[in-house]
């Protein structure tokens, strides 16, 4: 039993002297943790004399050749002494300033010209106006941010904002990188305004999309431009004035007869454009919908297709229409004064000759799609 006991002590008394050196050695490891952790623990220099001149005079001598040196001192000056303003900090404070700004206005380039690259429009956009801010004459970061909703439709209210800016710098005498002439920046710009307003405002757009058809660009071979365009006049002022007709003529008049001729000058134009998008579509489905929508058109309106075929074969060589002036009735004749008491004379009512042209039909069936909704030829990367 006493064997027993002393065996015991005895594993007790080892198991304790090895738990006692694992502690040592744990102490050990610690203090050398320590001992290679100190040199970390630094000490922030003071803001004094001594540090300001050292620290200025190696910002001074790498300003120009080592700006990163240069940055670097900068930094470390503007971390000590933050509440310096004295010549030295207010020296290095601009340099900080303009060198962070420079940085990261280069890096935001870099990424809105991989964005170009890659065709993430709405990143095009979001970088786009980090670039204008500082940039507010950036004509190319304009002309991607005004092209991209012709791409990217959920994007085109707030790209035609841009486009418009563009077209605006374009104008007085800016680059237009990145397309290739200026007429062919301008059509696509053009065409941008008015896309963004088809459907919100079509009357208003009818000027863009006309300006966007007579530059010199491959968008005027593009059904799809004339197509909005008929779209333009039919949702726009003819749906206008024929509702406006119905609402204040029930008899023929010199107005509502004049009314009539104001609405056949924009259904001439509506077909037109039609025909326009009709010569110039290469897909037999959208060539043959085009067709028929302007077969039925012109019918309604010149009672008879005579003339269809010619007008499809000559619509290219004419150029686009402008939009009509209104008609108006001639000024009355002055009338001699009567007699009092004399009953003038009536003045006969004109018989009615004409009837108002059918309500143009919805809006015309798309062509096929094609590159349009992107600058052709695409625009090169280039830096914004």
């Amino acid at each position: 039993m006493i064997e027993c006991l002393d065996v015991v002590t005895r594993n007790r008394s080892e198991a304790l002297a090895k738990q006692m050196k694992r502690t040592i050695n744990l102490l050990a490891l610690a203090a050398t943790f320590t001992l290679f952790a100190a040199p970390g623990l630094a000490q922030t220099p003071a803001c004094d004399d001594a540090f300001k001149t050292a620290t200025y005079k190696k910002w001074y001598d790498n300003r120009k050749d080592h700006q990163d040196i240069a940055f670097q001192a900068a930094e470390e000056y503007i971390k000590v002494c933050p509440d310096d303003a004295g010549p030295y900090a207010g020296a290095i404070k601009k340099f900080y300033d303009a060198y962070k700004a420079a940085n990261t206005a280069t890096e935001t380039k870099k990424q809105f010209d991989d964005a170009v690259v890659k065709k993430n429009y709405a990143e095009q956009m979001r970088l786009g106006k980090l670039i204008i801010a500082t940039e507010p004459d950036n004509v190319a970061a304009y002309i991607y941010m005004g092209t991209a909703g012709l791409s990217e439709p959920t994007l085109l209210n707030d790209s035609a904002q841009y486009a418009k800016k563009a077209i605006e710098l374009i104008e007085t005498g800016k680059s237009f990188t990145p397309f290739t002439t200026k007429d062919q920046a301008l059509a696509y710009l053009n065409n941008a305004v008015a896309k963004s307003m088809l459907k919100s405002a079509p009357a208003d757009a009818i000027p863009f999309f006309l300006k966007a058809a007579r530059y010199e660009s491959d968008l005027k071979k593009n059904p799809l431009l004339y197509n909005d365009l008929a779209s333009a006049y039919g949702d726009g002022p003819i749906a206008t004035q024929s509702e406006e007709y119905k609402r204040k003529f029930t008899t023929e008049t010199p107005e509502s007869k004049l009314a009539v001729d104001n609405l056949n000058q924009l259904i001439d134009r509506q077909i037109d454009a039609l025909a326009r998008a009709t010569a110039l579509s290469t897909n037999p489905a959208n060539k043959k919908a085009l067709n028929d929508l302007l077969t039925g058109l012109y019918t309604d309106r010149n009672k008879s297709t005579t003339g269809l075929d010619a007008l499809l074969a000559g619509i290219l060589s004419k150029p686009v229409p402008d939009f009509p002036k209104p008609l108006t009735l001639p000024a009355p004749e002055a009338t001699p004064s009567t007699a009092p008491g004399a009953t003038p004379t009536a003045t006969p009512a004109v018989a009615p000759t004409t009837t108002p042209a059918a309500k143009p039909p919805a809006t015309p069936a798309k062509p096929e799609a094609t590159p349009a909704a992107k600058p052709s030829p695409t625009p090169p990367t280039r830096k914004a």
